[in-house]
Parts: C-alpha cells; structure tokens; sequence
C-alpha cells in the first residue's frame, strides 16, 4: 500500500514544525493545536500520521538526530588525525552557541521532562548522547587503547554537555573554550602507552 501524495511531504512538515516548537518552549508547554494551526495540517492528518504526542515527540528527536549525525558526518573528515577531530567537534558546538536560536541541547531538554527510564522520550535521549559518546570513542581508538578512549570520550560527552548548559545561561564561548582547553589536556597523547 503506497501512501497518498504529499503524505510524507506532510509528516516532515509536522516534524520539523514540532520541532521548531518544542526547542523554542519546551515539550510539555506545546500542545498538539498549536503544532497542527502551524504546520498548517488538518488534525485528521496529524493523527494519522502521530496517534500520540509522544511517538511525535520520538520522531522529533530521532530526526533531530539523524540531522546531527550527518552533520558530525561531514565534519569529521577521515583525513584529519583524531586530535584534530575532536578539537572540530568542539569548534562546531561553538558556533552552534553563537547562532540565533541557539535554545540549548533539545535532548537534554527533553530528558528534563521525560525522566522515566522506561519512556520512549527518555530511551531515544539516551540513544543520541550514547551515539554521540560512540562516534568520539570511535575517533579516539586511533591514538589510545580501547578502554581507554571509553573513558575519555565520557569525559569528553560531560565537557560537552557542560558547555552546552552554560550556554544556555549566556556563558558560551567562555564555557567551550574552557571545556576545549580541558578536553586538549585529556586526550594529549604525549607519554601515553598504546
């Protein structure tokens, strides 16, 4: 059964719609009517395509995401050595900060107000930063043994996450170029077995 035209063309209007909402005013606070009056759908065709607001909220974040990790994709070029991969990590959450809406990490939002190991909000949370942390350790796997770049990149996910909260509080390039001066020093490979 093929959809009807226009249908996905739709979903992602509604996704990207929530998206906008949910990052600008939180989850909770934006209700369903306000995402249908602007993505401009019918509410027959939201529920069709989201029967409930958390499976929209799931989607929301798992396109957010997959967004993420194609621009990580782009970033992280195979030809830079791994230091260097990490310092455009960081540099890439700079200039996220200094963007006009910029309203913090939509994840961590999230977690806020999903706090519930077993909800679906908290397990697609917990998938990204997890992603996250992988795609670092992966990278660190070319300077330090495996275990060690485990630990590392956790580090580096809290520095990270840290900055990315003191953004939020007005504090952003003080907060990245802190958490860069501390992540260089963790992950100097100087004197480092291998």
């Amino acid at each position: 059964m093929t959809a009807p035209p226009g249908t996905s063309d739709k979903r992602q209007t509604i996704v990207e719609t929530a998206y906008r909402l949910f990052k600008r005013f939180g989850f909770h606070a934006t209700g369903i009517d306000r995402i249908i009056a602007e993505a401009d759908v019918a509410k027959m065709t939201m529920y069709r395509h989201f029967p409930n607001k958390d499976g929209l909220i799931v989607e929301v974040l798992n396109w957010r995401a997959r967004r993420f990790d194609r621009q990580f994709d782009q970033l992280v070029d195979d030809a830079i050595a791994p230091e260097r991969k990490i310092e455009t990590i960081f540099d890439w959450h700079r200039r996220w900060f200094q963007t006009t809406d910029f309203h913090g990490c939509l994840f961590a939002h999230a977690l806020a107000e999903f706090g519930d190991p077993a909800h679906p909000v908290f397990k697609a949370v917990v998938s990204q930063k997890t992603g996250l942390k992988r795609r670092m350790q992966a990278i660190l796997e070319g300077i330090m043994p495996a275990e060690q770049a485990e630990s590392v990149s956790a580090a580096l996910l809290m520095l990270i996450e840290g900055a990315t909260l003191m953004a939020q509080m007005g504090r952003g390039d003080d907060a990245i170029a802190d958490a860069w001066k501390a992540a260089s020093g963790i992950i100097t490979v100087k004197d480092r077995p291998r």
